[in-house]
């Protein structure tokens, strides 16, 4: 649109454009856990095929909303110890860097399933009950979902004793070979179902088809 000057120019600047105000999105971030001086924790034993050490992987809580009726547990800080000195390197960076997202608070369950979509690509292992681990990683990400779904952070099937003397009885019966060449069980999709008495069972979840 074009304006008539009717006067004199004497002065004249150049108009800058209106910047509108941009409105702080910025949220805080929420302060990290405190560790108190001392925690509750769970140590679990794993033992690959690759390995003739075992190795322990333990995890401690801290108690949140302490007294209070939502009162809960949430994992703080994870160590993984072993005799076998391969893997040091990676494990300690793993196990600071699982520390660190712990300490932040929060949903922590998104760790179970990237650390399971982690393949060795020399090939994984079948462990005892004939579940196929795609690579150790894979298998601290099981010890891990265990640990959350006994403190009710996760929902699943713990490794309760029944389960482990179904495993036990299997091995007895059918021997390692026998577990190894197990089928895929419909429930948990592991290939852990074996023939127990003349009923299918899984090694894996516990599902059975005799009830």
């Amino acid at each position: 649109m074009s304006i008539k000057i009717a006067k004199k120019i004497t002065a004249y600047e150049v108009a800058k454009p209106q910047e509108d105000k941009k409105e702080n999105n910025v949220t805080s971030i929420a302060p990290l856990l405190e560790r108190d001086e001392v925690l509750e924790g769970n140590t679990y034993k794993i033992k690959t095929p690759d390995s003739e050490h075992a190795m322990y992987i333990t995890i401690n809580d801290v108690v949140i909303n302490k007294g209070q009726a939502n009162e809960h547990r949430q994992p703080f800080e994870v160590f993984i110890n072993s005799k076998n000195m391969e893997h040091f390197m990676w494990i300690v960076a793993l196990t600071r860097v699982i520390s660190a997202i712990f300490r932040k608070g929060g949903d922590v369950t998104f760790l179970v399933e990237e650390l399971k979509a982690v393949f060795d690509p020399r090939g994984g292992y079948f462990k005892k009950g004939g579940k196929y681990m795609p690579s150790l990683v894979a298998e601290i990400a099981e010890v891990i979902q265990q640990h959350l779904i006994s403190i009710g952070l996760m929902e699943g099937q713990l490794q309760t004793g029944e389960l482990i003397a179904k495993r036990k009885e299997a091995e007895e019966k059918l021997g390692k070979e026998g577990i190894a060449n197990a089928s895929l069980c419909d429930k948990c999709s592991a290939m852990a179902v074996v023939r127990l008495d003349n009923c299918n069972c899984c090694l894996e979840c516990g599902d059975s088809k005799c009830g």
